[in-house]
């Protein structure tokens, strides 16, 4: 940011970009180089276009009437410059006899000359207030009023007002003073005559000094809008001094011929060429005030100050007085709330700046701003409302949290004072939960801390082990369920493989397998979860009864109900031939398409070939319909199915398959740390359908499932069972 020379910057950025601009506005009573009260810089790569400076105003020659005498005339004026006025002979002059310049123009506004005048009635009453002198009905032009304010109150404004051509200049102000004086103030030597604290101001407490002591000064001490002004002192009779009259001050008409005074004692005098008397008090050797005849410039009468209250007056004012400003209600005061009247002109002249108004109030975490709304109607929609100066809000914290601080927020000239924060209450121990407890808990937790369960034995933790403390309540802690499951349950037409136990881990499973006739549908495990069994098994029955009637064919070994799987064998009667598959197989229920039997017509060619077998007989290029060969295994293989197969109006039956034989391997039993159950098992080689028993070697567990150690071997593959 630039470094401005009595002007602030109209927005509250304070990063710019190049060629950004930037718009200042000049203090009141200052303008800049053109003349104007704002205007505008740029931000280049080198730095701002120019420095925001602005400079005091001065004052032209104001509007004078063609009968005033102004003096001193120039073409401009300096703030703090006074313009005496006069009337030319025999006219009287309306209104006040000089004026200043300020920062804001020349105040009051000069008067007029007039040959005639009117007198005023009665003097206006003061509201809490009072006048000096006594009442008349009649006030000449230019008689001046003096008033003064009651007990508690505190006058804005000039305290005289003056009789202009019939009619009188503004009335002050008694505003009543909130502050209080507590403490009455301690005199060394002496002491109040009553002390009943507090005391409003305006009101007064008297001092009395001690014996062989003698009071200097007034004898009381006025509280002054919370302060004290200052007490007496109380001299030792001893120490006292007199006071001698000044002979060397020149124009001094003494109205007393003594030459010391003692304590408190008065003087009057009054000064060569002048009717006015004048007084001073002998303090212990000082007089006061001080007597002096040496002319002193009067001040024009106070300025009308923009956005103060209204104090026209014509009246001048003594060096040293002083009058209280009081702004506007839309306006702040900016600097001191007194003007004084020194060396003929008024200094300390405050401003009364407009209240800027603040846009919506902070946003706090967790919190809302206590209003009964925040937005008002305006020209049908719903707008944010602007707040004026000096309103102040507070906040409300959500359920759980509380304000850092009591204090709100105030709106101080368009910006809002750094607001409060919602601070998270405090947490007490974690929540007790059944068959669950927290390690090492402690008797208060912070807001966010963590506490974090664990299950006792035997239970599973159901949800997030961790909870929060979220400003004085904990989050919702989570539940120990009961781990292991009791015996399985039994279902229909299923049954259980493997051995019973009374209890089971979680996550254990439990396999089952089907009565005769019927197949597993789905899975065929169930799973121990949190203390129950999941999962259901369930059986359909797959079995086939009465085979299909093939005309001219019996069914041989033909029984009531058939197994899934099984097969049903035909042959033809009277030499007729065999069509399609000699055997029809139960799949699910349903047997499979039969054969028929008919006469033969057509001759085969050479047997088919499989694999690990071949036929027993020499093969030939022809087969004759009727015709039939058997097949054999190679050595450790197994046949399955019909050995036979025959010819058969030009086609072979189905030919068998030879089954591979397991072989257990030593590698993969070190492997899985398994050994084979039985010792006098010293059996490698396992059939098809032939099954094995496995158990842990020596200072091991069961990894795998009981039922996994009793393994079936299926067409040369099995899966070994594991232990850890």
């Amino acid at each position: 940011m630039p470094i401005f020379e009595n002007a602030r910057a109209t927005g509250d950025a304070t990063w710019f970009k190049v060629n950004d601009n930037l718009v200042y506005e000049c203090h009141d009573g200052y303008e800049n180089g053109d003349g104007r009260t704002s205007g505008s810089i740029q931000c280049g790569t080198d730095g701002w276009s120019d420095t925001p400076t602005c400079r005091e105003k001065e004052c032209g020659v104001p509007n004078i009437e063609p009968n005033v005498i102004a003096e001193p005339r120039k073409d401009k004026y300096k703030v703090g410059d006074v313009l005496k006025f006069s009337c030319r002979r025999r006219l009287k002059i309306v209104g006040t006899d000089s004026v200043q310049c300020y920062h804001f123009g020349w105040s009051p506004s000069p008067p007029t000359c007039k040959g005639e005048v009117r007198a005023c009635g009665p003097r206006p009453s003061l509201l809490n207030g009072e006048a000096k002198n006594a009442p008349r009905e009649e006030y000449a032009h230019g008689e001046v009023v003096e008033y003064v304010c009651s007990p508690r109150f505190l006058m804005k404004g000039s305290n005289r007002i003056q009789c202009v051509d019939g009619e009188w200049t503004d009335l002050p102000l008694c505003v009543e003073e909130d502050s209080t004086c507590d403490t009455v103030p301690e005199v060394t030597n002496g002491y109040a005559v009553s002390s009943a604290p507090p005391y409003r101001h305006g009101e007064s407490v008297e001092f009395n000094c001690t014996e062989t002591f003698a009071m200097s000064g007034r004898r009381s001490a006025t509280c002054v809008r919370g302060v004290w002004t200052r007490p007496p002192q109380c001299v030792a009779v001893t120490e006292l001094v007199k006071c001698k009259l000044p002979r060397s001050i020149l124009n001094v008409a003494y109205l007393s011929h003594k030459i010391t005074y003692d304590l408190n004692m008065n003087v009057r005098y009054s000064c060569k060429g002048q009717s006015k008397q004048k007084n001073s008090i002998c303090i212990n050797g000082r007089w006061d005030p001080e007597i002096t005849c040496t002319e002193v410039p009067r001040c024009p009468p106070p300025p009308q100050i923009p956005r103060a209250r209204n104090m026209t007056t014509t009246v001048n004012y003594q060096d040293g007085d002083k009058i209280s400003i009081l702004c506007e209600e839309n306006a702040l005061m900016q600097g001191g709330e007194e003007i004084v009247c020194k060396n003929g002109a008024w200094q300390s002249v405050p401003r009364c700046v407009e209240k800027r108004p603040c846009s919506q109030p902070p946003h706090i975490e967790h919190g809302t701003v206590n209003i009964s709304r925040s937005s008002e109607e305006r020209n049908g929609t719903s707008e944010p409302r602007p707040y004026a100066h000096g309103t102040k809000l507070s906040y409300l914290c959500e359920d759980g949290f509380r304000l850092s601080e009591e204090d709100g927020v105030t709106c101080n000239m368009g910006k809002w004072s750094s607001p409060p924060q919602c601070v998270g209450l405090p947490c007490g121990p974690p929540p007790l939960i059944p068959n669950g407890f927290v390690p090492n808990q402690f008797s208060s937790y912070k807001y966010g801390q963590v506490a974090e369960y664990s299950c006792s034995r035997g239970f599973e933790m159901e949800g997030p082990a961790s909870i929060q403390c979220l400003g004085g309540k904990w989050s919702h802690p989570p539940n120990c369920t009961k781990t292991d499951c009791s015996t399985p349950p039994s279902f229909d037409k299923v049954i259980y493989v493997g051995e019973w136990k009374s209890s089971y881990n979680s996550r254990e499973k439990v396999y089952y397998r089907c009565e005769q006739y019927y197949q597993m549908e789905g899975p065929d495990t169930i799973q121990c979860l949190k203390g129950r069994w999941i999962g259901r098994p369930t059986c359909r029955d797959t079995s086939c009864t009465n085979p299909p009637t093939v005309e001219n064919a019996n069914i041989l070994h033909k029984r009531d109900r058939y197994p899934h799987g099984n097969t049903v064998r035909y042959e033809c009667i009277d030499s007729l031939q065999l069509f399609g598959d000699v055997e029809v197989t139960c799949l699910n229920g349903t047997w499979t398409e039969p054969p028929q039997c008919k006469e033969s017509t057509g001759k085969c060619g050479p047997p088919p070939p499989i694999d690990n077998g071949d036929i027993t007989t020499f093969p030939q290029p022809v087969y004759p319909p009727g015709s039939s060969v058997e097949y054999q295994c190679q050595s450790l293989y197994e046949l399955r199915g019909n050995k036979k197969v025959t010819c058969t109006n030009g086609q072979w039956s189905k030919p068998p398959k030879c089954l591979d034989v397991c072989v257990i391997s030593e590698a993969e039993m070190e492997a899985h740390k398994i050994q084979l159950r039985w010792a006098y098992d010293r059996k490698y080689y396992s059939r098809t359908e032939d099954t094995v028993e496995f158990a842990c070697k020596d200072g091991y567990r069961k990894i795998s499932p009981e039922h996994a150690f009793r393994v079936t071997c299926r067409e040369g593959k099995m899966e070994y069972p594991t232990c850890g």
